[in-house]
C-alpha cells in the first residue's frame, strides 16, 4: 500500500525551473551548508547555556546532539540521490506521505523556522556591527538595532538576488574569517597559562544530573547544528546534484562537529564552568561565551577579530537563509502548491529573485513586530525554532525509511544507510520534539507565557497547527496539487520583467 503521492519529475535541463545548473562545486555546497549554521554565533551564544545545564560535560551534549543530525543528514543525502530538486524535504515527504503532510512539515514549518531564525541573525548581526563601528550605546537601543537590522536584510536580500555564485564567492571569505578566528580562539585559550588539560570524562554522558538536563542540553546542541540542509536546496545549481550536496551534506555537519568540540575543550580549559568570574556558568557569560573570554584569551585587537567574526556569521546566515527559502517555495510553486509568481526567474541573475524579496520582508517585519511587542517575546521565538526543527527533520528520516522501505533487501548498505540510520534519526528526532513539547508547555520555560502555558510552546506548537489551518487554506486554492499531489513543473518559467535589475 502507497501512503504518498508521486509529484512528477521535473524536466531536465536548467534545473527543470530555469535556475543556472552547475554553478557551484563541491567546496562551494560546503561553504554554503556551513555558512547557514552561522558557527561562530552558535557556538558562542549556545556554550553557555549548555554549560548551565550540562557544566564540564557539555563537549558531551554536543557530541550527543550531533547524532541525530548525522543521521538526519544521511536521509538527505539518500533523498537527494534519488529525488534532486531544490523542495528538498517539500517534494520528499508529498512523495511518501501526502500533499498535506508535505505542504505543512516539508514546506511551511522549515519556512517558518527560517523566517524566525532570519530575524535573531539579523539582530545580533546589528548590535554586533553597531558596537564594532564605535556606536556601543546605540546597540542597547532597540529602535537603533531594528533600523540596522532591516538594513542587513535588506543587503543580504540583494546580494541573494544576483545568484549562487557571488552568494557561493562571498561566503568563502565570511566562512574563512569565522573558522580562523575561532582557530585562533582555541588554540590561544588551551596554551593560556593556568589552562587546564582537557580531559575525555567531559565526553562522557554519564556525567549528566538525570535524563532531564541530558535532553534539555541535547535540545539546545540541535539548534546550533541546524541549517546545513540549506545547502541541498541548492542542488539543482549545483555540479553532479544528485551527490555533490548529500556529500557536502555529511562533510559540513563533520566539520561543525570537530569546529564546535574544539572550541568547547578550549572554553572549559581556559575558564572552566564556575558560576562567578569568567566561568562559563556565569550568566553574564552564558549569553556569548567569546565575547566574554576572547579579551582575556587573545586581547583587544584579536578579540575585536572575534567579535566581527560572530557578526560576519550571522550576517553569512542570513544570507544563506534568502538563498535556502527562496528556492523551497521556488519548487512549491512549480508543483502547484503556492502561486506562480514564486516560481518566476530573474532573466539576467537566474535566481527565483520574488521569492528571495518576499522572505527579506517578511523577516524585517516579523523582527519589527517582535521587537515592538517585547524582547523577551523575541527571545522565546528564538527557543521555539528547536520545535521546528526537530519535527521537520524527523518526518524526514521516517520519510526517507519508508520510501527506501522495498530497497532494504538488496544489500546491506541500503539496509543501514536508507533504512536504519535514517529511521534511527527520524525517531530520535520526533522524541526530542515530544520531550521538548512538554517541557515547553511549563510557563516557567523560557521568558513569557499566556493563560498557565509557555510561549515556547505557543510559539513552536502555534505555528505548526497555523500550518495545518493555511494549508487547509491553501487546498482551496490549489486543488489540484491537494487532490492528488500530481503537478508539472513549469519547463520554463515566466521571467521577471527588469533584465537591468
Amino acid at each position: 500500500m502507497t501512503i504518498g503521492t508521486r509529484l512528477d519529475d521535473p524536466p531536465t535541463g536548467t534545473g527543470g525551473k530555469g535556475l543556472r545548473r552547475d554553478s557551484v562545486g563541491l567546496l562551494g555546497a560546503v561553504a554554503l551548508g556551513l555558512s547557514s549554521v552561522a558557527p561562530t554565533y552558535s557556538i558562542a551564544v549556545t556554550l553557555g547555556l549548555v554549560t548551565v545545564v550540562a557544566g564540564t560535560t557539555a563537549p558531551s551534549a554536543l557530541l550527543l546532539g550531533f547524532v541525530p543530525i548525522l543521521l538526519t543528514a544521511f536521509a538527505f543525502r539518500e533523498l537527494n540521490r534519488e529525488m534532486p530538486d531544490c523542495g528538498t524535504t517539500f517534494v520528499w515527504t508529498t512523495r511518501v506521505f501526502g500533499p498535506f503532510a508535505g505542504w505543512v512539515s516539508g514546506g511551511w514549518v522549515v519556512q517558518f523556522a527560517t523566517v524566525l531564525a532570519m530575524t535573531a541573525l539579523a539582530q545580533v548581526g546589528a548590535a554586533h556591527l553597531l558596537d564594532l563601528v564605535g556606536a556601543g550605546p546605540l546597540a542597547d537601543s532597540p529602535l537603533a538595532v531594528t533600523v540596522t537590522a532591516v538594513l542587513l536584510l535588506a543587503g543580504a536580500t540583494l546580494l541573494a538576488r544576483r545568484g549562487l555564485q557571488l552568494a557561493a564567492a562571498v561566503q568563502y571569505t565570511l566562512l574563512g574569517l569565522q573558522l580562523l578566528a575561532l582557530a585562533a580562539f582555541g588554540v590561544a585559550a588551551l596554551g593560556a597559562d593556568g589552562a587546564a588539560a582537557p580531559s575525555l570524562s567531559w565526553l562522557d554522558p554519564r556525567g549528566f544530573d538525570g535524563f532531564g538536563p541530558f535532553a534539555e542540553a541535547v535540545v539546545l546542541c540541535l539548534y546550533i547544528y541546524w541549517g546545513w540542509d540549506a545547502l541541498i536546496t541548492a542542488n539543482e545549481e549545483t555540479r553532479d546534484s544528485a551527490r555533490t550536496p548529500g556529500r557536502a551534506a555529511v562533510i559540513s555537519t563533520l566539520v561543525l562537529l570537530a569546529t564546535y568540540l574544539f572550541t568547547a575543550f578550549a572554553a572549559i580549559s581556559y575558564a572552566g564552568t564556575g558560576t562567578a568570574g569568567l566561568g562559563l556558568g556565569n550568566p553574564d557569560n552564558a549569553a556569548d561565551v567569546l565575547a566574554g573570554l576572547a579579551p582575556s584569551v587573545l586581547g583587544g585587537a584579536a578579540a575585536e577579530v572575534v567579535r566581527l567574526a560572530v557578526c560576519v556569521s550571522a550576517v553569512a546566515a542570513l544570507l544563506t537563509c534568502l538563498v535556502g527559502s527562496s528556492r523551497a517555495t521556488l519548487s512549491m510553486a512549480g508543483h502547484g502548491a503556492l502561486p506562480a509568481r514564486f516560481a518566476r526567474i530573474h532573466p539576467r541573475h537566474g535566481t527565483p529573485a520574488f521569492g528571495t524579496a518576499v522572505f527579506g520582508v517578511l523577516a524585517a517585519v516579523l523582527l519589527t513586530v517582535l521587537t515592538a511587542v517585547s524582547a523577551d517575546f523575541l527571545g522565546d521565538a528564538v527557543l521555539s525554532i528547536g520545535l521546528l526543527i526537530a519535527f521537520y527533520y524527523g518526518v524526514t528520516g521516517l520519510a526517507c525509511a519508508w520510501y527506501f522501505r522495498r530497497r532494504l533487501r538488496r544489500s546491506a548498505r541500503d539496509l543501514l544507510l536508507c533504512g536504519v540510520l535514517p529511521l534511527a534519526g527520524g525517531l530520535m528526532m520526533i522524541a526530542a520534539f515530544v520531550r521538548t513539547a512538554a517541557d515547553t508547555y511549563d510557563p516557567g520555560y523560557g521568558t513569557t507565557s499566556v493563560g498557565g502555558v509557555g510561549g515556547v510552546f505557543l510559539l513552536g506548537i502555534g505555528s505548526i497547527v497555523l500550518g495545518a489551518l493555511a494549508a487547509a487554506a491553501a487546498r482551496l486554492r490549489f486543488p489540484r496539487f491537494f487532490r492528488d499531489g500530481r503537478t508539472t513543473v513549469v519547463a520554463a518559467p515566466a521571467t521577471d520583467p527588469a533584465p537591468e535589475d
